[in-house]
């Protein structure tokens, strides 16, 4: 009779506890998506970058946004940074010290530290970080990771600006018509057999490491 007690118990439990999960991840992401950036920061990307424009810059704030949130929905475990120009917005906001620690505790409910790669671990570490930004960052906006018609956000922006130097993806470098000579494939990042030769990306968010494939990551305490 009593083990007839405790299990529906333990399932109300579990099932309370997943529902209180789900809305706290859905609140931080309403944070995360409402924030406002503290002022002057998205101008100090123009200085490295003076020919975007307004609404570009805009498209770099959005990038950040969806970085931020596949770094909460990742749970602590490394998210790579796959764009140079995003990355470099992402710098910014550390600067403003105060405002940056506010937002990650409100955002994640600890700080989100900015790793290079280079100390984040060995390869297996890097390119988890990569293709579970990719992952993460396709789930978002419905796309096939492993079929991919389209890049998300996060992964076009450095082609889509013409930024110096920048990270380079294209959907599936084995498409017919596909131009994939210096380019990082999507389709790589999303097989089920990994990706040996996927780089492109610098530092990692959470706390493992990132892949080839970005520029800097973040971490959790």
């Amino acid at each position: 009779m009593w083990l007839t007690l405790l299990i529906p118990s333990a399932f109300v439990g579990f099932a309370a506890a997943l529902w209180w999960r789900r809305r706290a991840v859905e609140s931080r992401q309403q944070f995360i998506d409402g924030y406002q950036l503290p002022a002057g920061l998205l101008l100090r990307v123009r200085q490295t970058y003076p020919a975007l424009d307004d609404k570009q810059l805009a498209l770099v704030e959005a990038g950040l946004r969806q970085f931020f949130r596949c770094s909460l929905l990742a749970n602590k475990q490394a998210v790579a940074m796959p764009s140079q120009v995003v990355d470099e917005l992402w710098h910014n906001f550390i600067l403003y010290t105060r405002n940056y620690q506010q937002f990650c505790q409100r955002a994640f409910g600890h700080y989100l530290h900015h790793t290079p790669a280079v100390v984040m671990g060995g390869p297996r570490q890097q390119r988890g970080a990569i293709r579970r930004a990719w992952h993460l960052a396709c789930k978002e906006e419905g796309i096939h990771p492993g079929k991919p018609s389209r890049l998300p956000l996060l992964f076009e922006l450095d082609a889509l600006l013409a930024i110096p130097n920048g990270f380079i993806y294209t959907p599936d470098c084995k498409a017919p018509g596909a131009s994939g000579g210096g380019s990082y494939c999507g389709a790589d990042l999303g097989s089920d057999s990994g990706c040996a030769s996927c780089s492109g990306a610098g530092d990692a968010g959470g706390e493992g490491g990132g892949d080839s494939g970005s520029s800097c990551g973040g971490g959790g305490d």
